[in-house]
């Protein structure tokens, strides 16, 4: 590889081309499921079964009929769940492309991040710790770069790779421990080493949902419990003398009415287009248990830099020679051992051909405006950088918070190093003062400290520079007896739609906590300026936290609202401390070393910008904007989602309880059959699909966020639900057979009663899934158009109801009649009262 290729990379153009001759970076996929498996498997169910076998017979003994009407009925309901399960699928389908791994490459000379699919052979990376090898590749550069390799050797042991030696060859799927490089691509897809380990790719997480594992269970009871009733009524209607095969009939079909067949189903409809809304908001949610988590979340941790502020960082003030200089107040004298020290200890990337210096810097946001702190144009910027050779370096260690370059100026080489200021301090023997050299005393020291302090109290993030010439020795004692430069005070400004948030966490009954890196002082500008804290005793150091005991922390953690001066490894103690005071806990991180706090974390957050791979991996969510606003809105999502799913619960539930208790009372009471077994089909197709999965993209309360998060091991019928589902079904069935008996009281002949009984049972359930659509508020306090695909799903449930009743080919099919006014007036009146009396109680309450 020449020269200009180490340097510029691949064109676009040349790029494309080899895109097309040798294909995507990707592993072959597992073959997906066809949408026709999907279709066939809509049919794989006892009942269903049962069903078709009953519609056989009924064809054979001349019901030709019912046999098509209940045919069309099982399709259709087939067609139902087919949507439901194909669209799920597709969801989660383009959340795996969403979340597919991508890659820092050179091109053209400028650093671009893309798909690590669109990587090919020749492409030119720049890889940093936490970060996982997208391709086959071999270093070209390198600095302290170790990689783990347990995924492909299973040896845990991190292996050294350099340029400069034969193990510089680094593979796909690999990670990076430590150190930093930059590689040529050798290998992508299926020729990788990886290419061997099939489905490496598809990183997202369809874990099973805990809900839709207790609701399967609970479906299961559901049946047997179903199929008893069934039994009973069948065989109550044979011993009184009535057709075998109609009862037997009539038994199936109740059955596959009361079954809540759906109810897994929808949960995976309703998380699935939850998801989806989250993306939308940035969020995208690699797990997903995670949705259901998060409505429960208690505690935000927060990273500060990028998160709560905007991550635009500036230089605001400079300290040298014993004075503050404000950037925008003075004119700030030349420093030419500072300005060496924060542009050649710096690892952003430059692109010299343009003019513009702010559009031409890539990378950490810290380390280019400390490059534009001091260059105003390109050209400048590119004279200083070819003065000197970089050749040996420790990169930035969130741990040690500091790095160190050692530079070839021509005649000798000069260590620079640039770091949090009190690690930078303590490795400092002398100070540079007006241009001389000197000891550096406890005086300076003081002063330093104080000007720190005062800059820090501004919300300034401090870096300090040193340097040293001589002793120069690389490896152990490099960052030993330097000499203090001066202090870079850099303003990071709070993200303006955070403050809002913080508020709608205190509301919701959620607390936000900061994490961060900097200054006490800093951190607690920061903090109070965004109402999460109100003073400084709410504020902990690292250094503080170190002295404490778990035990101690944990009785502790609940005042402290700011820890500042962290490191990574601080972060899994804090989410332990909330942790164990039964907080549910939700967890930033961006670095390789949060990796293990965010997955400790009920809810680990990865940033999707500044995030590693490696944190990814371990998150259950990720970021696309790092933006805290954006955790609070997944947290509202997940409020949302869990309410709608509660919803359809409570409305399938009660319907269906109230389809069983019509023919049981019926039964119990002697009276005729007030339901045909194809009347049933009907019900639970006009009622049970549409208005259901019309409930799980239902919008939500207006006081979503006003209430305390739920406990995470609340049942689903929880606050409530299971005596509303009881009584509001047990209502249903009573009113049902009460328009039967109503319509045998006025001498109606028996299939208009039946008719009476089919239209109030639809009708009461039709008026009962506007009653679902708040546990909170009445029906009159809901506003009916806020969901227009609940209001289209029961125009259609009607449209069908009407269709049955008054179109003679259909009410030969169903068996029934046209109803009059007078006859309307029953089903209104039975169909209506009880929600009626719902919604009149829970409006006084």
């Amino acid at each position: 590889m020449n020269e200009r290729d180490l340097h510029d990379g691949l064109t676009q153009a040349e790029a494309a081309r080899r895109l097309k001759k040798y294909g995507p970076n990707r592993l072959e996929k597992k073959n997906k499921v066809s949408p026709i498996k999907i279709f066939f498997s809509q049919f794989n169910d006892f009942i269903v079964w049962v069903l078709i076998v009953a519609t056989a017979i009924s064809g054979f003994m001349g019901e030709k009929a019912d046999a098509i009407t209940i045919l069309i009925i099982i399709i259709m309901n087939a067609v139902l769940g087919f949507i439901q399960e194909y669209k799920t699928e597709k969801s989660l389908e383009a959340l795996k492309e969403l979340a597919a791994p991508t890659a820092k490459v050179i091109r053209s000379g400028v650093l671009r991040v893309i798909n690590a699919e669109e990587l090919v052979v020749g492409d030119l990376l720049i890889l940093e710790s936490g970060d996982r090898i997208p391709a086959d590749c071999m270093l070209v550069e390198d600095s302290n770069f170790m990689a783990d390799e347990s995924l492909l050797t299973g040896e845990s042991v991190g292996v050294e790779k350099s340029s400069r030696t034969k193990n510089s060859s680094i593979y796909m799927g690999t990670i990076v421990l430590t150190g930093k490089g930059k590689a040529r691509v050798i290998q992508t897809g299926m020729k990788t080493e990886m290419g061997k380990i099939a489905g490496m790719l598809q990183s997202i997480e369809n874990d099973r949902s805990p809900l839709k594992e207790k609701l399967t269970q609970l479906g299961k009871v559901l049946v047997i419990l179903c199929i008893v009733i069934c039994v009973i009524v069948t065989l109550t209607g044979i011993w009184r003398g009535q057709d075998k095969y109609q009862m037997f009939l009539l038994g199936v079909s109740l059955a596959v009415a009361a079954i809540p067949e759906g109810l897994a189903a929808i949960v995976t409809v309703a998380l699935a287009l939850g998801v989806s809304r989250m993306l939308k908001r940035n969020a995208l949610v690699r797990k997903l248990p995670a949705v259901e988590t998060l409505g429960c979340t208690s505690i935000i941790c927060s990273d500060k830099t990028g998160t709560l502020t905007e991550n635009k960082m500036t230089v605001k003030a400079m300290y040298f020679n014993g004075k503050i200089y404000y950037v925008d107040k003075e004119s700030i004298p030349e420093n030419l051992s500072l300005k060496k020290a924060f542009t050649y200890c710096n690892d952003c990337n430059f692109d010299h051909s343009g003019d513009n210096i702010a559009k031409s810097l890539f990378g950490d946001p810290t380390e280019t405006a400390l490059i534009k702190a001091f260059f105003k144009e390109n050209k400048e910027l590119k004279g200083f950088l070819d003065k000197a050779r970089r050749v040996y370096d420790i990169p930035f260690d969130s741990d040690r918070k500091m790095m160190s370059v050692i530079m070839n100026e021509g005649s000798k080489e000069i260590c620079y190093v640039k770091g949090a200021p009190e690690r930078i301090i303590n490795r400092c023997k002398y100070i540079l003062d007006k241009g001389e050299v000197k000891l550096l005393t406890s005086d300076y020291r003081d002063k330093i400290l104080k000007a720190v302090e005062t800059m820090s109290f501004d919300a300034l993030r401090c870096i300090a520079g040193a340097y040293k010439d001589t002793g120069i020795v690389k490896g152990k004692g490099l960052e030993d007896n330097l000499i203090f430069i001066g202090v870079a005070g850099i303003i990071d400004p709070p993200r303006k739609e955070v403050k809002d948030a913080v508020l709608k966490c205190k509301m919701a009954g959620i607390r936000a906590v900061m994490i961060t890196g900097d200054h006490k002082n800093t951190a607690f500008a920061i903090g109070k300026e965004l109402n999460i804290c109100k003073n400084q005793s709410e504020v902990i150091t690292g250094e503080e936290l170190d002295k404490l005991s778990d035990k101690q922390l944990s009785s502790k953690v609940d005042a402290v609202s700011i820890f500042a001066r962290v490191s990574p490894h601080h972060k899994l103690r804090i989410v332990k401390a909330f942790k164990s005071k039964n907080k549910i806990v939700a967890m930033t991180g961006d670095g390789v070393n949060d990796a293990p706090a965010v997955k400790e974390a009920d809810i680990g957050i990865s940033m999707g910008i500044s995030g590693t791979d490696v944190t990814k991996e371990a998150s259950s969510m990720i970021l696309l904007d790092d933006n805290f606003a954006t955790i609070v809105s997944a947290v509202e999502e997940g409020r949302i989602i869990y309410d709608n799913i509660r919803k359809f619960i409570r409305y399938l539930l009660s319907c269906n309880l109230g389809e069983v208790l019509t023919m049981f009372l019926a039964s119990l009471f002697y009276l005729d059959t007030p339901l045909l077994p194809i009347q049933i089909l009907l019900v639970n197709l006009a009622t049970d699909g549409l208005p259901a999965i019309a409930l799980g993209v239902d919008p939500p309360d207006s006081d979503i966020m006003s209430g305390k998060p739920r406990p995470k091991n609340e049942s689903i019928f929880a606050r409530g639900l299971s005596e509303k589902i009881i009584v509001r079904g047990s209502l249903i069935g009573v009113c049902t057979v009460l328009a039967f008996i109503a319509g045998r009281y006025y001498g109606y002949d028996l299939t208009t009663c039946r008719t009476l009984a089919l239209s109030t049972l639809i009708m009461s359930q039709l008026i009962h899934v506007f009653e679902c659509r708040s546990e909170r508020h009445s029906i009159f306090e809901i506003k009916i158009f806020t969901n227009p695909y609940l209001v289209g799903a029961v125009a259609i449930s009607i449209t069908m109801l009407l269709c049955v009743l008054y179109v003679p080919f259909m009410q030969s099919v169903f068996h029934t009649a046209g109803l009059n006014l007078g006859q309307w007036g029953i089903v209104i009146f039975f169909s209506g009262i009880i929600a009626l009396i719902n919604s009149l109680y829970l409006y006084f309450k």
